[in-house]
């Protein structure tokens, strides 16, 4: 017989619960992300989160809400106050450090548009373009530039975090190379628009 879901399960806890298991060292990550096991870790049987999500792509989805939105927080809280060349340096640090932090979270980020995600996501473009518009880009020109900036500063992180950089020279000095690069290039008009 199935056992019913305890009172305090709700949506918000079984992402709670997916956070968890994902955050868990070397066994943990997006793999460790199953229906099964969010059902053993909450004490309930499988069956009983389908009143909460209604599967895995779901699950995967509001997970990567919730981490979005934790960057979003952070990355908000670091640029707050600050503007131009500070900002940026100041959104590219944040982002970088909560990827170092949480490196199984990051992994586990869904990157295609979504709609639970929207919400989330559009957070962290805000906070982009926000931090964009000190150089002047409006329009078609600050998406390009946000683009761009999540393209890198991704890119790092998500190859940091994965392990990818063997080479012995130290990461904090390419992030800090990659930053300068970043930088000068928002300070230097594109051939044609000038």
């Amino acid at each position: 017989m199935a056992r019913s879901p305890r009172p305090s399960l709700s949506t918000d806890a079984v992402v709670d619960v997916a956070l968890t298991l994902v955050d868990e060292g070397p066994e943990g990550g997006p793999a460790a992300l199953t229906l099964s096991a969010v059902a053993a870790r909450a004490g309930v049987a499988t069956p009983s989160l389908y009143k909460h999500v209604r599967g895995l792509a779901e699950l995967r989805d509001l997970l990567s809400a919730r981490i979005m939105n934790e960057m979003a927080d952070e990355v908000g809280a670091a640029v707050l106050g600050r503007s131009s060349d500070e900002a940026v340096r100041a959104l590219m640090a944040a982002w970088r450090d909560y990827a170092r932090r949480h490196p199984h979270r990051y992994a586990a980020l869904v990157q295609r548009p979504e709609p639970r995600t929207a919400e989330a996501g559009a957070r962290l473009v805000a906070i982009m373009l926000a931090t964009l518009r000190a150089y002047g880009l409006e329009d078609s020109a600050a998406i390009h530039a946000a683009r761009c900036l999540r393209a890198v500063v991704h890119g790092f992180a998500a190859l940091e975090t994965g392990g990818a950089f063997e080479l012995p020279e130290k990461l904090d000095e390419t992030y800090d190379l990659l930053v300068h690069m970043v930088v000068a290039g928002l300070h230097t008009p594109r051939a044609g628009t000038a």
